[in-house]
């Protein structure tokens, strides 16, 4: 009766509408944030699971080599990891080459394989490879050569990108460019990490400059609800502001460089090739962690590279 004199009832009635109000908007707060910690984990669980998937079909598709290799009873005779004077002493040997005229035969095959070559050009490297074409597909992209005696028959995987040619041609010596294979000239190797970044100018094998940088970026997280979701969007935020300085840091690369190169992380090369409007010489995943200069060391040495098989 007190309250109702003194206008309290009232009020106290809104304060519990009040008080009813607060306690649905909490509650879909939480589940708002449990949606968006959910949809984290899910994210993360795909990540995962896409890792894993890659990972098995790399191994599936091996499995699919040996057994294919059965079935034909074919397989390359011999495979090498080849970089630098052993790579060099190669490339040498193929180029100084001779024989008589459309004797050796050289073939640029594109990441389609043997396909996009047969549908482009007359020349089929049946007529060269026999039945041991079937391992050229295996190699891709790569450089074919091939001498009409038998007495040579290669793959190569060059590091750079050939523009996606496909070119064949028979002459009197393979016509391979020592630039597909090694580091000639003066170049920029960019190495790029979801935290990391390093630059190095080249004369050559010699670095005659460098930059690089590392940002703080977080690691994974395994705890559930609105800290998980949080901890991802300042994740992103961070990586996305990592990135933004590895563009700034590739203006410093000077015009007279006639190639870049960017390799790293999977996935973090394509977005920064991106977002900086790139159109490098050639890209590549490579495993190099560690501090920005020894990492860059290590992704050099990686991305000089070149898989020989003797088919």
């Amino acid at each position: 009766m007190l309250d109702e004199l003194l206008g309290r009832a009232s009020l106290k009635a809104r304060i519990d509408e009040l008080e009813e109000e607060n306690e649905r908007l909490q509650k879909r707060y939480e589940a708002e944030s449990d949606r968006r910690a959910e949809a984290a984990t899910a994210r993360q669980d795909v990540e995962a699971e896409v890792n894993r998937l890659e990972d098995r079909i790399a191994q599936l598709e091996g499995e699919l080599e040996r057994v294919s290799d059965d079935e034909t009873g074919l397989e390359v005779r011999r495979r090498e990891q080849l970089r630098g004077s052993r790579l060099a002493e190669v490339v040498d040997r193929l180029t100084s080459f001779q024989t008589g005229p459309e004797g050796a035969l050289t073939a640029v095959v594109g990441d389609d394989g043997l396909a996009g070559l047969r549908d482009e050009v007359d020349v089929d490297l049946e007529d060269a490879l026999g039945e041991r074409v079937a391992l050229v597909d295996d190699a891709t992209p790569c450089v074919v050569c091939a001498d009409d005696a038998g007495l040579i028959s290669v793959t190569l995987e060059p590091p750079v990108h050939l523009d996606g040619d496909h070119r064949v041609g028979w002459g009197d010596q393979f016509a391979l460019e020592r630039e597909w294979f090694l580091p000639t000239g003066r170049y920029a190797l960019a190495l790029v990490r979801a935290d990391l970044f390093a630059l190095g100018i080249y004369d050559g094998d010699e670095r005659v400059d460098y930059r690089g940088f590392d940002s703080d970026v977080k690691g994974s997280h395994s705890k559930g609800g609105f800290s998980q979701a949080r901890f991802e969007r300042i994740r992103d935020d961070q990586i996305d502001d990592h990135l933004e300085r590895c563009v700034d840091a590739l203006e410093y690369v000077p015009d007279d460089v006639e190639r870049l190169f960017v390799v790293g992380q999977r996935g973090v090369v394509g977005t920064l090739v991106d977002d900086a409007g790139l159109e490098p010489a050639g890209t590549a995943a490579v495993d190099a962690t560690g501090d920005p200069k020894p990492a860059l060391e290590d992704a050099h040495r990686s991305f000089w590279t070149t898989d020989l098989r003797v088919l």
